[in-house]
C-alpha cells in the first residue's frame, strides 16, 4: 500500500480559517485555548479539573446507565462506565448526526481518531482514565440529511412522514431497507454480517437514538466507546441556568461579537451564524426556533407573542423541551462532560473557533480542538488510470476546469497561453475608458 500525505491547504477544498489553524498560524492563537499536542493535554487536564463541576459525574452516570440498560455490555465496559464518577477520569469526544447505517465514511474516521487519542493519552498519562465518547446529535430535525446512505452507485433511503427530533423517530418503518440491502450488497460473509447487524439493532430498537447506540456499540465494542444521548430531562435540568441566561441576555451573540469582528478583520468568514436566541423549542413532534423580537418572543411558525418570563418559567419546569442549536450545543456538551478535547471535521473546527469568548463568559473550559483523520482511498485500478493519464494525486483535488487546462497544454503542440493577449485588451479598454471620461 502506498501512502501519500497532502497538506489541507494544497487541496483548495477547505476554508482559510481551518487551514491556518491546522498550520498553527500564530495569528489565530487568541481563538482557542491550547493547540493539540500530547504535552498540552496535561495543562488541559489541570484546567478542566479545577473548573469542572464534579456533581455532573453522578448525573451523567445515572443517565448513561439507564440508556444502556437494553445493551449487553462487557465487564470491562461496565468498569469504564463506573470510572466516570472518579475525579481522575476525563473524556475525549466526537459528535455526529444519526445517519442511517453511519452514513459517510468520515463518521468512522471521527470515532477512530477519538479512540486512538485516548490510547495515546493513556500511555502518556497512566494516572488518569480516558474515555472515548460519541455524542449523538439526537435533537437534529433535518431528516433529509440523515435518512440515507450510498453504496457504490445506489442510494438507500428511508422515506418517512415522521417529524420532530430525529432521535425519536420510530424505526419500525425500516423493514423494507433489508430487502434493498440484500439486493445491492455482494453475496459474501461480510454482507451477511452487516445485514444481520442491521436487523439486530435498527429493527429491534424502538427509536433511531436507541438503534444508533446499539449499532455503533456493536461496531466498536472492543474499544469501550461511550455513546451519549443528551436529549434527557435530567441532563438539561443541570444546564437550565445557562438556558435561561441565553433567553434573557442573548448571551452567545453578545459574547462572540468581538471574535466575529476580529475574524472579519483577518479576512476570515464565520462558519456559523449566531442568533439572538440559540435555542429551539420541542413540542408535538416539532423542533422550532425561538425568535426574539423587541418586546416579546415567538416560536417559529406561530404568531403567539410570549413574554420573557413565560419562556424562563417553561425552562424551569420543563427544560427537556428546550434544545440548543449547533453553537450552544458545544457549551452544553462541555458543561456536562469532563472533556479535554473535541474531535471534529473542518467545518466544526471553524465554528468552535468563534466561541472561545462565550466559553470564558460562561466559565466553561474550552477544549482542545483536533481535526479528525481524513483519508482518500484509491484502488489499484484507479491508480493505474491516473498514471496512464499522467495525473498525480495532488491533481485530483484541482478544479476540473483548471485540470483540463493543464492537461490540454500538456498534449497540445500550440501555445495556448492567452495572458499576453489579455493584457493587451486590458490596456486598450483602459485607454478607451480614459477617453470616455474626458468626453462631456
Amino acid at each position: 500500500m502506498v501512502v501519500k500525505e497532502i497538506n489541507y491547504k494544497e487541496t483548495s477544498y477547505f476554508s482559510p480559517l481551518f487551514c491556518d489553524y491546522m498550520n498553527n498560524d500564530p495569528k489565530l492563537k487568541s481563538f482557542y485555548n491550547l493547540y493539540p499536542s500530547i504535552d498540552n493535554f496535561k495543562k488541559q487536564i489541570d484546567q478542566k479539573k479545577s473548573e469542572y463541576r464534579d456533581k455532573n459525574r453522578e448525573i451523567l452516570y445515572d443517565v448513561i446507565k439507564q440508556q444502556y440498560k437494553e445493551i449487553n455490555c462487557s465487564n470491562e465496559f461496565n468498569s469504564m462506565l463506573e470510572s466516570i464518577k472518579e475525579k481522575n477520569t476525563f473524556t475525549v469526544t466526537t459528535g455526529h448526526q444519526l445517519n442511517l447505517f453511519t452514513g459517510p465514511i468520515y463518521f468512522l474516521y471521527k470515532i477512530l481518531t477519538t479512540i486512538n487519542l485516548c490510547d495515546e493519552l493513556t500511555q502518556k498519562y497512566p494516572k488518569f482514565n480516558f474515555i472515548p465518547v460519541y455524542w449523538m446529535a439526537t435533537e437534529d430535525h433535518d431528516f433529509k440529511e440523515i435518512n440515507h446512505f450510498n453504496f457504490e452507485n445506489s442510494k438507500i433511503e428511508w422515506k418517512s412522514n415522521q417529524t420532530g427530533v430525529v432521535g425519536e423517530f420510530l424505526t419500525s418503518e425500516l423493514t423494507t431497507i433489508i430487502e434493498e440491502l440484500k439486493r445491492i450488497f455482494p453475496n459474501n460473509k461480510n454482507s451477511t454480517e452487516l445485514i444481520s447487524l442491521f436487523k439486530n439493532t435498527y429493527l429491534k430498537s424502538d427509536c433511531l437514538s436507541n438503534a444508533t447506540r446499539s449499532f455503533v456499540h456493536l461496531l466498536f465494542r472492543k474499544y469501550n466507546l461511550l455513546i451519549i444521548d443528551a436529549n434527557h430531562k435530567d441532563l438539561k435540568n443541570s444546564f437550565k441556568d445557562f438556558l435561561k441566561k441565553e433567553v434573557k441576555d442573548s448571551f452567545i451573540k453578545k459574547s462572540s461579537l468581538s471574535t466575529l469582528k476580529k475574524l472579519e478583520e483577518l479576512d476570515y468568514k464565520a462558519q456559523a451564524h449566531t442568533r439572538d436566541v440559540n435555542l429551539f423549542y420541542i413540542e408535538k413532534n416539532e423542533r422550532k426556533r425561538i425568535i426574539k423580537k423587541r418586546n416579546h418572543f415567538l416560536i417559529e411558525g406561530s404568531t403567539n407573542k410570549l413574554e420573557q418570563k413565560h419562556i424562563v418559567d417553561a425552562i424551569e419546569n420543563n427544560p427537556e423541551k428546550f434544545s440548543p442549536n449547533v453553537l450552544f450545543r458545544t457549551m452544553y456538551q462541555e458543561y456536562l462532560l469532563p472533556n479535554l478535547c473535541y474531535i471534529g471535521g473542518p467545518a466544526e473546527i471553524s465554528y468552535w473557533l468563534q466561541l472561545k469568548k462565550s466559553f470564558e463568559s460562561f466559565k466553561i473550559t474550552f477544549p482542545i480542538l483536533l481535526n479528525r483523520n481524513s483519508v482518500l482511498l484509491i484502488s489499484s485500478r484507479q491508480m493505474k488510470k491516473l498514471n496512464k493519464l499522467n495525473v498525480n494525486i495532488n491533481d485530483v483535488f484541482l478544479n476540473l476546469d483548471k485540470l483540463t487546462t493543464i492537461k490540454t497544454n500538456e498534449f497540445s503542440e500550440l501555445n495556448i497561453d492567452f495572458s499576453e493577449l489579455k493584457n493587451i485588451l486590458k490596456n486598450q479598454f483602459k485607454y478607451l475608458f480614459d477617453i470616455a471620461s474626458k468626453t462631456d
